[in-house]
């Protein structure tokens, strides 16, 4: 399963961990195109290049990484709860289990 916001709930949690990342990466390649600092509603001083590189550098790599492991979660529990191809008995299960 490959976790992507357009196949996802919007109840599900990490489908809005990519959509917020998307949308950071949308809006620091918009901005820094342009040369524009990033403005921010809850204080009066936008975001200018090192807030930019900071943002680039330590929150979107967190972001991918949360992203992967979840993926990986959840290619385990498919595999865990994958059915038994025909002929293959479980461990523990059966006449010697």
């Amino acid at each position: 399963m490959v976790i992507s916001a357009s196949h996802s709930s919007p109840q599900d949690p990490f489908s809005l961990v990519e959509s917020c990342q998307k949308a950071i990466e949308w809006i620091l390649r918009s901005y820094t195109a342009q040369g524009k600092p990033i403005p921010r509603c809850w204080i009066d001083v936008p975001y200018g290049e090192e807030e930019i590189t900071l943002l680039e550098e330590e929150v979107l790599p967190v972001m991918a990484a949360i992203l992967r492991r979840v993926e990986e979660i959840d290619q385990r529990l498919e595999a865990d709860t994958a059915p038994a191809p025909e002929g293959h008995t479980p461990e523990g299960v059966g006449p010697e289990g």
